[in-house]
C-alpha cells in the first residue's frame, strides 16, 4: 500500500473536484479524505486530498509527472505532492530555554508525533544533558556577531548530512539571517509569545505584567526574512488577571508556546497547511 497526501491551489472554477477526483480513480486510487476551500476575495481555489494505492506497480515519480501535465498549465494550478508514509526528520535548534525541548522529546518519545530526531543544535551547552537523556546527538556551535555567518555554514552542513526534513526553533534565541532562511522556505517553525510588537526586549511578561494585560497568547509562524512575520500556523491564548503573578504569567506563557508549538509541527507534518502569500490555509 502507497499513500500520497495533494495540496492545491488554483483559480477557482467549476468542476476542480469531479476532475481531479475522476483522475484519481482512473489511476486506481481511493480518496480517504478530502477537504477543500474556496477564498472568495481571492478567486482562488484550496484542497488537500489523501489517495491510497495498493498496486504493486504504482509510482510516485510517475503519477506525479501525469498529473503535473494533466493539471498545470490547463487549470494553472500549484500543487505540493508527499509520500504521506515518509516518516520526517526533525532538527531541533535550541538555546538555554528547555520547555519546548523537553515536551517536543516526550511527545515523541511516546508516539504522538511520529517523527525521527536525528540532531539537537545549540548555540549553548547547557541543554546537552537533556539530548544525552533521549540518546540523540547534540551539536554545539556557539554563535557571535563575529562568527555568525561561519555558525550557519556550520549548520546548514550539518542540516543536509542528516537529510533534515523541518527545523524547528523550539526557542533558539538566535535571529536567522536571509540567505539561512532562503535555503529552506517553509521548512523552518518558530513559536513566539505574542505580545509582539507591545513588548519587545528580554522581559516581555514583565512588561505584560506591569501593563496589567488580561490576555496571553502564543503564536507559531513558518520563518520568513521578515522577522516573527512569516506565515502563521498555531496559536492560542490564554486569559490573566490582577491575581496572577509575574511568574504565573511566565508559566502560562511556557506552557502555550509548548502546546502551540506541538500543535504547529503535527498540521506540518501532517501536510495540512497550505501557505498562500504570507497568510496558510490549514486543513482539518
Amino acid at each position: 500500500m502507497q499513500k500520497i497526501t495533494l495540496l492545491i491551489n488554483c483559480p477557482d472554477r467549476k468542476g476542480i473536484v469531479t476532475t481531479i477526483t475522476q483522475f484519481i480513480l482512473e489511476k486506481q486510487g481511493n480518496i480517504v479524505y478530502l477537504d477543500q476551500h474556496v477564498d472568495r476575495q481571492e478567486s482562488t481555489f484550496f484542497m488537500r486530498i489523501e489517495t491510497e494505492f495498493d498496486q504493486p506497480e504504482f509510482s510516485i515519480s510517475s503519477f506525479e509527472k501525469i498529473f503535473a501535465a494533466r493539471f498545470e498549465t490547463d487549470y494553472q494550478l500549484t500543487y505540493q505532492l508527499f509520500d504521506a508514509l515518509h516518516k520526517p526528520r526533525l532538527a531541533l535548534f535550541v538555546s538555554k530555554y528547555d520547555h519546548c525541548l523537553y515536551d517536543l522529546l516526550g511527545r515523541n518519545a511516546s508516539g504522538e508525533l511520529q517523527v525521527e530526531i536525528p540532531l539537537i543544535i545549540s548555540n549553548h551547552p547547557d541543554l546537552e544533558i537533556v539530548a544525552k537523556r533521549f540518546d540523540i546527538p547534540f551539536k554545539y556551535i556557539p554563535v557571535t556577531k563575529a562568527t555568525k555567518a561561519e555558525a550557519e555554514a556550520e549548520q546548514i552542513k550539518t542540516i543536509k548530512e542528516h537529510s533534515i526534513d523541518l527545523i524547528v526553533l523550539a526557542r533558539y534565541m538566535q535571529i536567522i539571517s536571509d540567505d539561512f532562511v532562503s535555503k529552506f522556505k517553509y521548512q523552518i517553525i518558530n513559536i513566539h509569545h505574542s505580545f509582539l510588537p507591545a513588548f519587545i526586549g528580554a522581559k516581555p511578561y514583565h512588561a505584560a505584567f506591569e501593563r496589567g494585560v488580561k490576555i496571553i497568547g502564543a503564536t507559531s509562524h513558518y520563518v520568513t526574512a521578515d522577522l516573527d512575520e512569516g506565515p502563521i500556523i498555531e496559536q492560542e491564548i490564554v486569559r490573566v488577571s490582577h491575581v496572577h503573578s509575574v511568574q504565573d504569567f511566565i508559566l502560562k506563557g511556557r506552557d502555550l508556546e509548548k502546546v502551540v508549538l506541538a500543535r504547529a509541527i503535527k498540521a506540518h507534518i501532517a501536510h495540512k497547511v497550505l501557505v498562500f502569500g504570507n497568510k496558510t490555509v490549514i486543513f482539518s
